[in-house]
Formats: C-alpha cells, sequence, structure tokens
C-alpha cells in the first residue's frame, strides 16, 4: 500500500542530513510513495527538493516548541492524509512531536549523532513521542539506549549513498584556484568546522604527513565555527600554503573525487556518510575510529583507521595509504564493492520497514477537506 510521508528538517544549510532526506524522498517517490518535505524555504534542502519536484512546505520554526510551526504542520498531515511524519534532525524533533500530538499519527525520529541526549524533560517528552527512532549506526543506537531510550524503540538504518552517480572530479584548474598546486598529493576532508569533527586533527596529521612526504597538500572542504581555529593553527605549524581551508562549496562531492586520500578526522562520529562518498570513488581512506565509522571502514580493507585525538597516528595512516602501493590498490578496488552495501536502495528498504510496522497501528489518518485548506497551504511545487 503506498505511503504518505511527511519529511521534517528544520537546518540550514546542507549537510548529510538533508541529502539522506531528499534521497529518501526521491527514492519512495520512484517506488509509488508520496513524500512531502517540510523545510525552510530558501535553504539547500527546499531548493533541490523543490527542483526535483517533490511538494515542499515552509518550516521555520522560531524555536524548537513554535506552536505556530507546529499547526502548521498538522495542517499540512490533514490536507496530504499523511500516514507517517519523519523527523530527520534533532531540532524538528519537538515541532514534529507537538504536531502529532493527539493523533493516530506516528512519529519517527532520526538520530545522526553520537552524543548523549540531554537528561531533561523536554528531551525525555520529545523522544518519548516517538514510535520508532532511527540510530544511523549501532554506536548511536548504544548511546541512546545509555540515554534512557528502550532498545525496543530503536532501529538501526545506516545511511545511503547513490552508487549510480557519476562525479567527474574537480579539473586542476579548480584545484589551483584553491591553492592545490599540480601533479601533488593532495587529501581531502569534507566536514563541517566543528568540534565532534576534529579539523584541528586533520592539519596536524597533515604536519605530521608532511615531515615524510613534504609536497602533500590538505584540503579542507567545510565551513563553521572553528574556521579562525583552524587557520589560526594552519599559520601557527607553518602550513599557510600546503593546507587550505576551502569553506563551503557546492562542488564538494567534484572536490572530494579529486583526491589522493579521503579523510575524516572526527573525535565523536555518528557514522561519517561523506565516508560512503569516498567508498563509492574508489578512494583511499584514513580516518578515526570515532563513533559508527569502524561500521563503515573495514581497516586495512577499504581504509586505514586511526584512534581518535591521535594526529600523529592518522598521518601515519595516510603515509601508508600514499606510499603502499599493495594497500592503496587493495583498497580502491573494495571501497566500491563496500559502498554498495549501503546504497540508497538498502537505506530506503530498511526505512520503509520502519514506516511500515508503525503505519500498520494506525487504524485511520486525520481527514479534512482538502479544498478548506488548500487555498491557505503554503505548500509549493517545481513547474
Amino acid at each position: 500500500m503506498p505511503l504518505r510521508v511527511l519529511h521534517v528538517d528544520t537546518e540550514r544549510g546542507w549537510r548529510g542530513g538533508e541529502r539522506q532526506a531528499l534521497w529518501l524522498a526521491l527514492e519512495l517517490g520512484r517506488r509509488g510513495h508520496t513524500s512531502v518535505i517540510a523545510a525552510r524555504v530558501g535553504e539547500p534542502l527546499a531548493d533541490r527538493a523543490s527542483a526535483a519536484g517533490l511538494p515542499v512546505a515552509d518550516c521555520r520554526p522560531v524555536s524548537e516548541l513554535d506552536p505556530l510551526a507546529a499547526w502548521r504542520l498538522r495542517r499540512l498531515i490533514r490536507m496530504w492524509q499523511i500516514d507517517v511524519v519523519h523527523a530527520h534532525t534533532a531540532h524538528a524533533v519537538a515541532v514534529a512531536g507537538i504536531a502529532t500530538a493527539r493523533t493516530p499519527i506516528p512519529l519517527v525520529v532520526s538520530r545522526r549523532v553520537d552524543f548523549p541526549l540531554r537528561d531533561n524533560a523536554g528531551t525525555r517528552w520529545k523522544y518519548g513521542r516517538a514510535s520508532v527512532i532511527i540510530a544511523i549506526s549501532g554506536a548511536v543506537a548504544a548511546v541512546l539506549e545509555q540515554s534512557g531510550i528502550s532498545a525496543e524503540r530503536i532501529r538501526v538504518v545506516p545511511d545511503g549513498v547513490d552508487i549510480h552517480r557519476t562525479v567527474t572530479p574537480a579539473s586542476r584548474e579548480v584545484l589551483a584556484s584553491l591553492g592545490v598546486p599540480a601533479s601533488v598529493p593532495v587529501v581531502v576532508q569534507v566536514a563541517q568546522l566543528v568540534g565532534h569533527k576534529d579539523p584541528i586533527n586533520f592539519v596536524r596529521a597533515i604536519h605530521r604527513v608532511r615531515e615524510r612526504l613534504p609536497e602533500v597538500h590538505g584540503l579542507i572542504v567545510g565551513d563553521g565555527p572553528l574556521r579562525d581555529n583552524v587557520k589560526r593553527e594552519v599559520h601557527a605549524l607553518g602550513l599557510d600554503a600546503t593546507v587550505h581551508v576551502a569553506g563551503y562549496r557546492t562542488d564538494a562531492d567534484a572536490l572530494l573525487a579529486a583526491a589522493d586520500v579521503a579523510c575524516l578526522s572526527s573525535r565523536e562520529e555518528g557514522m561519517g556518510s561523506v565516508l560512503l562518498d569516498a567508498l563509492s570513488f574508489g578512494l583511499p581512506i584514513a580516518a578515526t575510529r570515532a563513533g559508527g565509522i569502524p561500521e563503515v571502514i573495514v581497516d586495512g580493507e577499504c581504509g586505514v583507521l586511526a584512534d581518535p585525538r591521535n594526529p600523529g597516528a592518522l598521518g601515519d595512516a595516510i603515509v601508508r595509504l600514499l606510499t603502499d602501493a599493495e594497500l592503496n590498490a587493495r583498497v580502491r578496488a573494495n571501497g566500491r564493492a563496500r559502498a554498495a552495501e549501503f546504497s540508497v536502495e538498502r537505506m530506503t528498504d530498511r526505512t520503509m520497514s520502519v514506516y511500515e510496522s508503525v503505519a500498520s497501528g494506525n487504524e485511520g489518518r486525520l481527514r479534512t477537506d482538502a479544498s478548506s485548506t488548500s487555498s491557505s497551504s503554503s505548500v509549493t511545487r517545481a513547474p
């Protein structure tokens, strides 16, 4: 039976959670299900969903407990006769919880980080509203259990990657515009400049690499509150000419595909969905063992892992991948096969299983006269 799903994501910018939500909605559509995207109009998720032909509703709560935003979501639920509401990010959980309160509509919540839940009444209420909490890795599931969530309410659904797309690596001209000279090995990290991604660890790892391979350059693609800290560390280590901070880029995939080694330096990590991209591109990967990363990268088979907060070990992993031809060839060959295990199709299969399990207990949808609400609806469609 076709399902109608309301996907709620109130984040700004374009990160792993937003891409997963879009890929899921598109794949559901290919299978005959209906997806409505509730997101901030003008932000990348809303723009890309609209361009892909998905119905989009503006959702911009001024706070997690915004009653007006929740009322608008409830109106969408009625108008579209929604079967399941899926809150894809932590900030969307409360408003989606209010919107579904005292209705028969089940709420599914995705949890993407391996941070403990806050121990307060508000957090207990909003996560208590969820019929199922989807953890993107076993590591995240374990943290949820430690935070008091019953294992019976948790399902592990790893992120997916589009293994069918073709990404052309960034040209040498594009790399040169970012400061990377032609014909030098380049290590690329695509990640926000935030604490749990530990970009300082990446900078220090590149410093370690250059002690043995002085021709290597590092490229950080992403932005965030630690940008100034990263630049200070780059300068302090004398890496101004060799570690390049590109900021947010719409061509992040192409820049990653141009890497000689892909890196992820996190000290905490739900799963590290950028690693799925690197696998699908057939790149050698050096990453930490933080959180759910070892559930993606098999050490020595499709990448090399190092302990978190250890730039020396991470740097040594990068050096191994750049100097050991046999290891390099093995991880490249194994990467694409490993990526296939995390395809968007498999992610959607697992998510549909969750939807079907919660929707089966829903005896009926909230129904209303669509004509009475359509005139005031903020839902838009691409032409």
